[in-house]
């Protein structure tokens, strides 16, 4: 027998969004930024990383194949349910995607964020998203967001074995002194202080991420490799704090401490968009190179089977629970499984308070 997936009658993907086309590039780079003061020199600054890649962001393909692969998997489950995907910054929006859902009947969607992590702009932006598209929208569905899965078996599995792959594409001579760093994208410090319902759940979530990858390699290898958490993508002004240390200035201080080697995981994501293949096979590599630093990326968890199903472990597990019964949560061990609907004051807008879905405030 399928799953009850009741009263759910729809999934929706939720994104950041991405251009397509060299056009898109600097109109999608002013949606991102409305409203924060940059300079339109230091956007077309920024736009010249599309333009490396033909100013084509991967994250629009990227998400096409994430929901042709859960559509196949909720399918194979004998569940017969649509999903849909709609993006905070870039066609097709969310509005339309509330749009095209109202008009095929759909009445309650549960929605998976592109973000693992609690933070503004990782989870509240979206939940306001969310708010504009409804109020938009009218007779839009009901939304619930899942919950945020960062320490789902799902999601951590696929980044351990990536690892593991990725340490074994460094030199033989090299690879048992290399170091790992685990990256995400920096946000303002004052960001992560409002992250959560009590503040730094953004740094502490990936932190427990980083362990537990740490612990699998040492337990696979039988040897503990040093790890640390490090930041990409930073774009605030210089006179604002944001999470440090840089990629590119830790793997300049690694080579000055006299390692060889290093393996980036980009536990901060979950596939291989603008962050990843820039910051990181990009500049963080040609950085590496320069130094002498033997590298190696670890992949993202992309279209992995096992991401895959847990989309549909959790929209079976909030189902059940919107049904009020008693569910198994899986998440790693020690950890707990993060909460349904985002507590009060949970991930605060720092530019003061905005209508948001998907929590009690």
């Amino acid at each position: 027998m399928p799953a009850d997936i009741s009263p759910y009658d729809a999934v929706l993907l939720v994104s950041f969004g991405g251009p397509e086309r060299p056009e898109d590039v600097l109109p999608f780079l002013e949606n991102v930024t409305r409203g924060r003061g940059i300079p339109r020199e230091r956007l077309a600054e920024v736009g010249e990383h599309y333009h490396l890649f033909g100013g084509r962001s991967p994250i629009n393909d990227q998400n096409r194949r994430l929901v042709a692969a859960v559509q196949q998997d909720l399918r194979s489950n004998g569940l017969d349910v649509p999903v849909y995907w709609g993006n905070r910054n870039w066609d097709p929006y969310l509005a339309d995607a509330l749009t095209s859902m109202r008009d095929d009947g759909v009445t309650r969607a549960a929605c998976l964020v592109t973000s693992a992590y609690s933070s503004y702009s990782g989870c509240r932006q979206y939940r306001e998203n969310l708010a504009d598209a409804v109020a938009a929208v009218e007779g839009a569905p009901r939304l619930d967001r899942l919950r945020h899965y960062h320490n789902h078996p799902g999601f951590v599995e696929p980044m351990v074995d990536a690892t593991l792959t990725a340490l074994a594409e460094l030199p033989d001579d090299i690879r048992r002194d290399a170091h790992v760093l685990f990256v995400t994208h920096s946000v303002p410090d004052s960001m992560n202080d409002a992250s959560g319902p009590t503040g730094g759940a953004y740094v502490a979530q990936h932190r427990t991420v980083a362990d537990e990858i740490g612990e699998r390699l040492r337990q696979e290898t039988g040897h503990r490799y040093p790890g640390e958490l490090v930041f990409c993508s930073r774009s605030g002004p210089p006179h604002v704090p944001w999470l440090e240390p840089d990629v590119n200035d830790r793997l300049e201080a690694l080579a000055k401490d006299g390692v060889a080697g290093v393996v980036v995981v980009p536990i901060g994501f979950v596939s291989d968009h603008m962050e990843v293949i820039y910051d990181l096979d990009t500049e963080a590599a040609q950085t590496a190179e320069k130094l002498g630093l033997a590298f190696a990326r670890a992949a993202t968890a992309g279209v992995d089977p096992r991401f895959v199903s847990m989309v549909r472990e959790l929209l079976v597990e909030r189902a059940a629970v919107e049904r009020g019964e008693q569910v198994v949560r899986p998440a790693l061990a020690g950890t707990a499984p993060s909460w349904d609907v985002c507590p009060a004051g949970c991930c605060a807008n720092p530019r003061g308070p905005r209508p948001a879905l998907c929590g009690q405030d």
